[in-house]
């Protein structure tokens, strides 16, 4: 009995350090963006497994397959006038961001409003958006307000989260494979799959919510969107009531500390709004 434990142990180990050298070497440090006036400056880790360009994919696949499902439910832009009002903030949101990454201004931004009850908003790798008519009719959102929503959903694109936490989630299941190599139990990687959970169903990272936080004010100032209107948005959304919690707030959880950080980012950036809003 000894002499198996020892066996096992000693095959544990193995794996463990095959594994880290593994992920270790797949690995390299990036800079997604620029750091703009709010200073955006934290390096990240990304898979050589996960590129930019593989995810854009999945994810204009994944978003294609969506807006089919919506329009076969009759339920993609049924407002005209509504779906006209998010993309007219869009783009004046999109002409913004080669202050954080020139590339990105040639993405194929696209963005759409889907029938649902859901208090929702997300944009994907590449920038395929959606907001949800929940959001609309249960915040109320003033433009400003919209603007700071839709812009924190862009940052989370412009410094490439997903791809951030898809490598997370494939480093992981890299791990498992190692293992599996071992065991043979066996172990695989999807990148759709990955990217469904960290786009719909994980909870973002306090870090990441942090740096679409301020971005996204960023954005919205430049744009010429008040970006204290952030600070009134996610007040709506921590006091929305009705016995349950609004779903973005599932992957965008709120807090006061969130809120007293939006109260300074705004501040920061309220001579670069001040700046685009003169006649």
């Amino acid at each position: 009995m000894q002499l198996s434990v020892k066996r096992c142990c000693g095959a544990g180990i193995r794996v463990m350090v095959l594994a880290a050298a593994v992920l270790a070497s797949g690995c390299s440090v990036v800079q997604t963006t620029a750091g703009g006036d709010i200073g955006i400056d934290r390096k990240q880790y990304m898979a050589s497994g996960v590129s930019e360009a593989a995810l854009q994919q999945e994810a204009s696949a994944q978003y294609a397959q969506m807006l089919s499902q919506a329009k076969a439910q009759k339920a993609l832009n049924v407002d005209a006038g509504q779906t006209q009002r998010v993309r007219n903030i869009a783009q004046r949101l999109i002409r913004q961001v080669g202050v954080f990454r020139p590339d990105a201004q040639s993405w194929q931004w696209e963005i759409n409003v889907l029938h649902s009850d859901e208090v929702n908003a997300w944009c994907m790798p590449g920038g395929k958006m959606a907001v949800y008519t929940g959001l609309i009719q249960k915040i109320k959102p003033t433009d400003a307000e919209l603007a700071a929503i839709i812009g924190h959903e862009m940052a989370h694109a412009l410094r490439e989260h997903a791809r951030e936490r898809v490598s997370q989630q494939m480093a992981a299941g890299l791990g498992l494979a190692v293992l599996s190599a071992v065991t043979g139990s066996g172990a695989a990687m999807d990148l759709g799959q990955n990217l469904s959970e960290v786009m719909f169903t994980l909870p973002g990272s306090r870090t990441h919510e942090t740096e679409a936080d301020r971005m996204g004010v960023e954005l919205a100032a430049r744009a010429g969107y008040d970006p204290h209107a952030a600070v009134s948005l996610w007040r709506k959304m921590a006091q929305l009531g009705g016995g349950s919690q609004p779903e973005i707030l599932s992957t965008h959880p709120s807090s006061a500390t969130r809120i007293a950080d939006l109260e300074q980012a705004a501040a920061r950036v309220e001579p670069l709004y001040r700046q685009a809003a003169k006649p």
